[in-house]
Formats: C-alpha cells, sequence, structure tokens
C-alpha cells in the first residue's frame, strides 16, 4: 500500500510480470514454492507466509529444494526410459531446474514435446514468456482437479499423442486439490497407452504430525488460494492406482534413486513421492 496527499492508501502497483486480475493480498502456494527455491515472481504477501511456516517449521525450504532434485532425477529417469512427451501439471513458475531446462541438458530436446499446465495466472505469465524461443515447450491453463479436461484440452491433443507413451508429473502439487485421493486420478491410466508413466510427489504430514500441528498446519495454508488437504502416504499410494510403481517405490523423496555424493538423509517432513508405469 502507498499513501496518497490526503493521507489515504491506495494498492501498490502490480509489478511487470504480473497480469490482470492479480489479487497481491492473497498468498499464492505457485509463489511461494517460487519464493522457497530463490525465485523473484513473488509478492510480499507470499514471502510473509513462506518465512511464517519455515520459522514453524525450519524444514520447509529443504523440502522444496528436496522437490526439485526429485524432478531433476525423475526427468532424467523418464529420458532413460525413452519417453520423448511430457504433460507437467502444476508445473508452477518457472524457476531454475524446470523440465525443459533439465531435457535441454540432457541432450534430448531435438525430439520432445513438453506441455506445462497450471491454473495460477503468474505461472502461465511467467512460462509463456520463458517459453517464447522453446518450439516444443508450451503453457496452458488448466486445473488439476479436472484431468480429464485437461487430458482433453485441444492444445495439449495437439501437442501430445496419447497413443504412445506420455510421461505425466505432478510434482509437490496435489496437497492443493481437495477430494479423495483414488478418485482424483481414476480416469487416468484409461487415457494414456502402454508405457506411459505417473510421477507423483505430495507432502505427508498426517503421518507424523501431531493432532494440534496438523490442524495449524491445514490453517496456514486456508490463507492461501488454494487451501492444502493433508493426506497420509497409504492415501497417496492410491495416487498410483491403475500403475505399476517402480523401484524404489514410494519413499522420501532424498531416498528415490539418488546419485553418488547425494545426501540421502531423509527425515519425518519430507515429502514422499515415486514413479510408476502403465503396463
Amino acid at each position: 500500500m502507498s499513501g496518497t496527499p490526503d493521507g489515504s492508501y491506495m494498492p501498490e502497483k502490480l509489478p511487470y510480470w504480473a497480469g490482470d486480475g492479480i489479487d497481491p493480498t492473497v498468498p499464492s502456494l505457485a509463489r511461494m514454492y517460487d519464493y522457497s527455491l530463490g525465485g523473484g515472481n513473488n509478492f510480499a504477501v507470499d514471502r510473509e507466509l513462506a518465512e511464517a511456516y519455515q520459522k514453524r517449521w525450519p524444514h520447509m525450504f529443504h523440502a522444496a529444494r528436496s522437490n526439485r532434485a526429485f524432478l531433476r532425477r525423475v526427468v532424467g529417469y523418464l529420458l532413460d526410459q525413452g519417453v520423448r512427451q511430457f504433460l507437467d501439471i502444476g508445473s508452477g513458475i518457472p524457476t531454475a531446474g524446470n523440465v525443459h531446462e533439465v531435457i535441454i541438458d540432457a541432450g534430448a530436446a531435438n525430439d520432445v514435446q513438453l506441455i506445462y499446465v497450471d491454473i495460477d495466472p503468474i505461472a502461465l505469465i511467467m512460462s509463456h514468456r520463458l517459453l517464447t524461443d522453446v518450439g516444443w515447450a508450451h503453457a496452458v491453463r488448466g486445473d488439476a482437479s479436472n484431468i480429464d479436461g485437461i487430458l482433453t484440452d485441444p492444445e495439449v491433443t495437439e501437442r501430445l499423442d496419447f497413443t504412445r507413451p506420455v510421461a505425466v508429473l505432478m510434482l509437490l502439487m496435489l496437497h492443493a486439490v481437495p477430494g479423495p485421493a483414488q478418485s482424483l486420478l481414476a480416469g487416468l491410466p484409461e487415457r494414456l497407452s502402454v508405457g506411459s508413466y505417473l510421477a507423483v510427489s505430495n507432502s505427508a504430514p498426517s503421518d507424523s504430525y501431531p493432532p494440534d500441528e496438523l490442524a495449524e498446519w491445514l490453517a496456514m495454508g486456508a490463507r492461501t488460494v488454494t487451501p492444502t488437504v493433508a493426506r497420509t502416504s497409504a492415501e497417496i499410494a492410491a495416487f498410483f492406482d491403475g500403475f505399476e510403481l517402480v523401484e524404489p517405490g514410494l519413499v522420501p523423496l532424498p531416498l528415490w534413486r539418488p546419485e553418488p555424493g547425494q545426501e540421502t538423509t531423509s527425515f519425518w517432513y519430507d515429502a514422499v513421492g515415486g514413479v510408476s508405469v502403465k503396463l
């Protein structure tokens, strides 16, 4: 807020990267995640709530970085399996280590198609700007609570051939999608061809948080535009129904196929994740 000569106040001017209709007074999980990874596409309200999380649970920024490292290992694994079509749902605001950057670093960009999907307007604005010169990667608006709508979106079906293997990535975002885990992705397996993959990472606070602490975690999430949902590891495992988990299964993120020299110490607060294949 800024002052005026008559003593009243007017809203701050939005930065150049923000679009119309964005409310800078309500925190966004996407912008908070961007901040936790060192990005600059966030507002003061996002930084304040992210710091409040970090103060209450000092592991939170570590968990965000752990998820980004998991993303890099997962994409590398999928490329090694011959996958060349990627659908990243809930992709978030572009920061270092995006899926398309991992693909470029792997030297696989020549024959890949990648679609980023997000409901956050700033995530879409920044993705479109970032991908201006990346002809094989695109960003579309989509709601993760409507998987069928995403899979039938004309921009998605124009670029992805679902008669061939597609890797669907849903990393550290399903905690912002309400509803029973068994039903959220229920129609996904039948939409994908044999040899397709599903990768999921998700917070699992219900495994270890005491009831009062879990209630506090949920109350803080309720302050954002997409309130969070608490699920157990068993509930998260239901996301993989219709697929076969590859080794090592659903595990804390640092334990999923760590690379030589990487830190493998896991803590009770780490998100869990896994990769599965349709057989």
